[in-house]
């Protein structure tokens, strides 16, 4: 692909809720301006977009895809983004280096929670946004009601650009209120526009050239004046309307017959703006950490940001960015002035979909690919060594759903590590730690289908199989009452006997402290160079508590007597009638189970907090408070048992039409309630005589 001017270009962002249709109008747009000679099918796995094996698999998008092609002798870098919340990072990475988003809706659905997300991040981000309104040939598909729930939902802002020319099956084109004509059949034949449309047209179209006059000073006073505005000053008052944000056309298509898909294009040419016109992009001067602003120029200091990473099966570590400013040349050395080190950079790569097309340089405003960079990730800004610049980074979301993962196999065990070390660098909202009371490795992500994705993706990429478990919840087990015990471990063998004598006492101590050791031994009778055995006896039975097998807690233990032979008492003797003379202690001392207990901030729509607070008690969560806020949305405070809420991303989901949002934070160890003691313990048995313990 030939090397384009910065004004040429337009990076462009294609965003919706799951299954409504991107990547089908991908693929139209691609077919319709000649990328690709045939059009592809979601449900045949035929797309040039979803081309990994799980998306062809599920018949949905788990990754963004970069598609560039040309249009009118301009390129358009198109990004296909997944529309499941699962897949949220792939979009934060898209919207980070788009200058203009398409949001798709469904015009038989309407307004879904995947699009307000998306809505959202381009509204964070202030990207310029456009509406398609898509399969409008399918049964129930309804122009009019799609369009009432968006203004209702995103405001007056929103201002369709065409009508739809019959709906369902009968749907054959669009009216174009800029120019007043019809748009109808395959090749987009011009005519007339329908006398049954003619009315609506009109009034759409008054409504149109308004929003485009406050997009322009000069256009606004022109209309205010009463002149009229032609074609052209309404499209430049559109394009600087997409431009500012006070404008958000709305276009129509079906994608899957190829419908009324070429005006898209010109839309995408005509109103999006460039890298230029979108100004100075905000950076930070890494040497003395200043706020910079930078020129999207070719004679500006090299600013480019790595947004993705893939571990591509044939070229290794794939590396994608987008040049911000200036130009990175293939076979070079730039500087990572995020990591303070060179990297040298091989061949680089225009991407289009899973192929990959070689090129010698890629300027301003240009996405590409670069392969097998040392230890460049997510987030990194390459730059010139002389003028190290910092780009602000992708803020991703926490993970809100754990698994524990095993691998399969002992050669499995072997690579694990590495591959999860690879997919962690792959994807930034998978996280992956070792928790310390149960020994589990565990991975975090935004949901059931992320994690169970990435488990397939460690299979097929790095070739490790694992499996996949709810966690075990690390529960612990502490006394509520005060007790006294002793233990005399006396063996005569010959030669050398054993012998040790102790006296302990046990105590609850505040939850949280931990473990305390004292001792009070009067006389001798336990000789001092033996206490420090009877700590360690007690400590060493602290992780194996004596109802369920899980640690003991907060308590204070108290050697204060015991005897001693001069010489069969050794170390190892008094160990041992510490560990047994501490398990008496607990029995005697009225042993509890205590469970992890987390706070919940849930945020969700007010239609949903009946049905939320309602979840919330069936799983033993106290409600702290419910917040109204000014967005239509009400915070819930709570407090719940870890155990309740391990599959609450799920069931969140579920209750709140995927519109509901929270965060949990382990708060502290509680009593757990007797009756559900009982299974807990009852369970810890059955499965410790299972293992032949």
């Amino acid at each position: 692909m030939k090397n384009y001017p910065v004004e040429k270009i337009r990076n462009v962002g294609l965003f919706s809720h799951g299954g409504h249709g991107k990547t089908t109008l991908a693929e139209a747009l691609l077919f319709d301006a000649g990328a690709v000679s045939r059009l592809g099918r979601v449900d045949d796995g035929t797309t040039v977009s979803d081309y990994d094996p799980e998306e062809i698999r599920r018949h949905i998008s788990v990754q963004l895809s970069l598609l560039p092609f040309e249009w009118k002798d301009v390129k358009v870098n198109l990004i296909d983004s997944p529309g499941y919340a699962d897949f949220q990072g792939e979009v934060l990475e898209a919207m980070r280096v788009v200058d203009g988003a398409i949001i798709m809706f469904e015009a038989v659905s309407g307004v879904e929670v995947g699009a307000e997300r998306a809505w959202k991040y381009a509204t964070d981000r202030g990207v310029p946004r456009m509406i398609v309104i898509g399969k409008m040939d399918r049964e129930n598909a309804d122009f009019d009601r799609t369009l009432e729930q968006i203004v209702a939902r995103f405001g007056q802002r929103v201002v369709p650009i065409q009508l739809p020319i019959g709906s369902q099956e009968a749907f054959s084109g669009i009216v174009d209120l800029v120019s007043m004509k019809a748009y109808t059949g395959p090749d987009l034949k011009e005519g007339v526009v329908p006398a049954d449309l003619q009315s609506a047209a009109e009034s759409a179209r008054e409504r149109l050239i308004e929003a485009a006059a406050e997009g322009d000073d000069e256009l606004l006073t022109k209309y205010l004046d009463g002149n009229e505005l032609s074609e052209d000053e309404i499209r430049r008052g559109l394009s600087a309307g997409v431009r500012t944000g006070t404008l958000f056309p709305v276009l129509c298509t079906a994608a899957l017959p190829n419908k009324a898909v070429r005006p898209i294009l010109d839309a995408i040419v005509s109103y999006f703006p460039s890298a230029t016109d979108r100004g100075t992009v905000n950076a930070t001067e890494a040497a003395s950490n200043k706020k910079a602003e930078i020129r999207p120029a070719a004679d500006a200091p090299l600013a480019a940001l790595i947004f993705k990473s893939t571990a591509d099966p044939y070229v290794g570590k794939l590396s994608y960015f987008r040049v911000f400013s200036g130009v990175l040349h293939s076979d070079s050395h730039v500087w990572n002035a995020s990591r303070g080190h060179e990297e040298r950079l091989g061949q680089l790569f225009v991407i289009h979909g899973k192929s990959q097309e070689p090129t010698t340089q890629l300027g301003p405003g240009e996405i590409g690919a670069v392969a097998k960079l040392q230890e460049a990730g997510i987030n990194d800004t390459l730059s010139a060594r002389e003028h190290p610049l910092l780009l602000d980074p992708i803020q991703f979301p926490e993970p809100l759903f754990t698994m524990a993962v095993q691998p399969k196999t002992k050669a499995d065990l072997d690579k694990l590590g590495t591959a999860l070390a690879r997919l962690v660098e792959e994807d930034p909202t998978i996280r992956v730690h070792k928790d310390p009371d149960t020994g589990e490795t565990l991975m975090e992500g935004l949901g059931e289908s992320h994690i169970d994705i990435s488990a397939e993706r460690m299979h097929r990429k790095f070739g490790v199989e694992v499996v996949l478990s709810l966690p075990r919840v690390p529960f612990k087990e502490t006394v509520i009452g005060t007790a006294k015990a002793e233990y005399k471990h006396k063996k005569q063998t010959g030669g050398h006997g054993q012998y040790g004598h102790v006296f302990l006492e046990i105590e609850p101590l505040a939850r949280g402290t931990g473990f305390e050791f004292a001792e009070r031994v009067v006389g001798g009778v336990v000789p001092k160079n033996y206490i420090p055995a009877v700590e360690k006896g007690v400590r060493e039975a602290l992780p194996e508590g004596n109802l369920a097998g899980y640690p003991v807690v907060d308590v204070r233990v108290t050697l204060y007597d015991g005897s001693y032979h001069p010489v069969d008492s050794s170390e190892i003797a008094f160990k041992i009638a510490a560990a047994q003379a501490f398990k008496k202690c607990v029995d005697q001392a009225r042993p509890v189970l205590l469970e992890p207990v987390v706070d919940l901030t849930v945020t969700v729509p007010e239609q949903y907090v009946g049905d939320v607070m309602g979840d919330l008690n069936t799983r033993r969560a106290r409600v702290l408070g419910m917040f109204p806020q000014d967005d239509g949305l009400s915070v819930i405070q709570a407090q719940a048992p870890l155990a309740e809420v391990q599959r609450y991303a799920t069931d969140l989901r579920s209750l709140t039409q995927g519109r509901g949002t929270y965060t949990a934070k382990l708060a502290s160890y509680e009593e757990v309630p007797a009756h559900v003691a009982q299974s807990i313990i009852a369970e810890a048995k059955k499965e410790r005589s299972n293992h032949g313990e």
